[in-house]
């Protein structure tokens, strides 16, 4: 038995304590407290029960991020039924083929996602639940639509003497049992289910609960069915008794924003690409003025200005935030360069779903640039090479955080490990002397040059993404030339209104820029711009494999 509490644990606490708290909010839509919360879930319970539910069922949850997204989640949860929480830009055709797959027999889901989604290839399924208001999209039998119609009267047949904080209790004794199936795409093909123990959650939220800064309120904008989002902006919170609030719709500058001024979270967790992209639209033209550039040359003037402009991105995001943890991808070294010098309180982590997801982390205060903080005290960490500190290996893991494997995959199960049982993550790194991991860059698309250099896209894209008028890079390997595939910051040349020929000739300027900070053996041969936006993932990562 681990010598911290079960998540659960710390979830029925919470609820008991902050009864009357705020917990569960859309913006803009349904709010609920912790009583509240804890009312629906026994409802569920009850007719799990009566429907004959057993621990380890599994119920898939398909639906986009809001209050009842994690009601319906932790009521799965906490019942010991296998949550399948699927992301909600999966299509409706591989949303139903994993939820087959996944063998659920229940589905939370929005009625307009039903509609599209094929009953034919769910024959498991018993029973639809439109997560949007509760009602019955769907049942198999007569039978399963009364009782679940019946919810609120068994509710009120058992619990007539009212149901308070002392009646909830949630089971503890599961720890090494399946609690979760993350999908990590939607992908028809060969699926990676990867399977999460009770265990696995309850280190990462240990960890979280001393580590990473508690508050009253908490923003989350990342998918929920994704296990940063699902883990950081959800669970080890609500634990703590935080109101979550989520942004519903997809979210614009404005209501971002909005939000941050109305909510005034404690902790933002988000992806390197949204930071980047304030630096470049509002920092950094302000900090170019020639004015400005002569005043950050005077000492104590500098101070002053450096002082504006941090005060001024703390401000944005409503002032209260006490960290900002990004992760997917590593920061831009020019932001990061500026973030330090402000003294602006940021990290970047490092998780993957196999490792529910957190493998490191470094408060703010003792964070080093251009690593991604030091692993988790839940696992270890290890870099495979001869010289793990200078030259780069995969990066692997071993933990109580660590996956149990992949659902009805036994092949990428083994796949996954190393004899010795570590995860293998395809990422390839170094660790210094005090334990700080650097990444650089996914073993499948590191470039092998041919004199035998080792080229990371990712360190040449950060070079490239900083030159005037690029938005985002893809570095590939077209027949041993390094070519760049660019996607112009179209906002940026309409503002300094460059003609058709000041345009063309921006990819020229790029190759030549870049490669003047470029060693001989990553040379860029060509630069070729792209017209729309790279795809990514949820996550906000480029799908590398997309482009040649």
């Amino acid at each position: 038995m681990p010598n911290y509490p079960h998540y659960l644990e710390r979830l029925q606490n919470a609820t008991r304590k902050f009864w009357d708290k705020s917990a569960l909010n859309s913006i803009g839509g349904d709010s609920f407290t912790y009583g509240q919360m804890a009312t629906q879930i026994e409802k569920f319970h009850l007719v799990f029960d009566k429907l004959g539910f057993k621990k380890g069922d599994k119920i898939a949850l398909y639906a986009r991020n809001g209050a009842r997204w994690g009601m319906s989640y932790m009521a799965v949860n906490t019942y010991e039924t296998v949550i399948v929480p699927l992301l909600a830009d999966f299509t409706p055709e591989n949303a139903s083929f994993l939820v087959n797959h996944s063998e659920s027999i229940a589905l939370f889901t929005n009625a307009d996602k039903w509609a599209k989604m094929d009953l034919a290839k769910m024959p498991l399924l018993r029973i639809a639940i439109n997560i949007d208001d509760w009602s019955c999209l769907w049942a198999k039998d007569e039978e399963t639509k009364a009782v679940y119609s019946s919810m609120d009267e068994m509710f009120y047949e058992k619990w007539q003497d009212g149901y308070g904080p002392d009646n909830v209790v949630f089971p503890t004794d599961n720890w090494e049992d399946l609690s979760t199936i993350s999908y990590t795409s939607g992908s028809t093909g060969d699926p990676k289910g990867v399977m999460l123990t009770y265990h696995n959650f309850s280190a990462n939220v240990d960890f979280s609960q001393r580590n990473v800064p508690a508050g009253e309120r908490m923003v989350s904008m990342l998918p929920m069915a994704h296990m940063y989002g699902l883990v950081i902006e959800f669970i080890y919170p609500l634990c703590n008794g935080t109101a979550i609030y989520w942004l519903g719709k997809a979210p614009t500058p404005a209501t971002l924003l909005k939000a941050f001024a109305d909510v005034k979270p404690y902790l933002l967790i988000t992806v390197p690409l949204v930071m980047e992209k304030i630096y470049k639209s509002k920092v950094k033209p302000t900090l170019d003025k020639p004015v400005v550039k002569v005043l950050l040359k005077i000492p104590g003037i500098n101070n002053i200005i450096y002082k504006k402009v941090k005060d001024g991105l703390v401000q944005a995001f409503g002032g209260e935030v006490q960290e900002f943890i990004m992760g997917g991808a590593p920061l831009n070294p020019e932001v990061e360069k500026l973030f330090k010098r402000i003294n602006f309180p940021y990290l970047v982590g490092y998780g993957m779903t196999e490792a529910c997801p957190l493998l490191a982390y470094e408060h703010w205060t003792k964070f080093v640039p251009g690593s991604c903080g030091k692993a988790v005290d839940v696992a270890t960490v290890r870099i495979d090479s001869e010289d793990p500190q200078h030259i780069a290996g995969e990066i692997q893991a071993k933990g109580e955080n660590i996956t149990i494997g992949y659902f009805k995959n036994p092949e990428a199960s083994a796949n996954a490990f190393t004899e010795d049982g570590y995860l293998r993550t395809g990422d390839l790194g170094i660790m210094d002397k005090d334990g700080n991991i650097f990444i650089k860059g996914r073993s499948k698309s590191m470039i092998l040059s041919a004199n035998g250099q080792n080229i990371y896209p990712e360190e040449l894209e950060a070079i490239i993404n900083n030159q005037p008028y690029v938005a985002e890079s893809v570095v590939v390997d077209r027949a041993g030339k390094i070519v760049a595939l660019v996607y112009l910051d179209n906002d940026a040349i309409r503002h300094d209104k460059l003609d058709n020929e000041a345009v063309s000739d921006i990819p020229e300027k790029v190759r030549i820029a870049a490669n003047r900070q470029l060693p001989g053996y990553s040379q860029i041969a060509k630069v070729e711009t792209v017209l729309t936006p790279f795809e990514k993932t949820p996550k906000m990562s480029i799908k590398r494999f997309l482009y040649k």
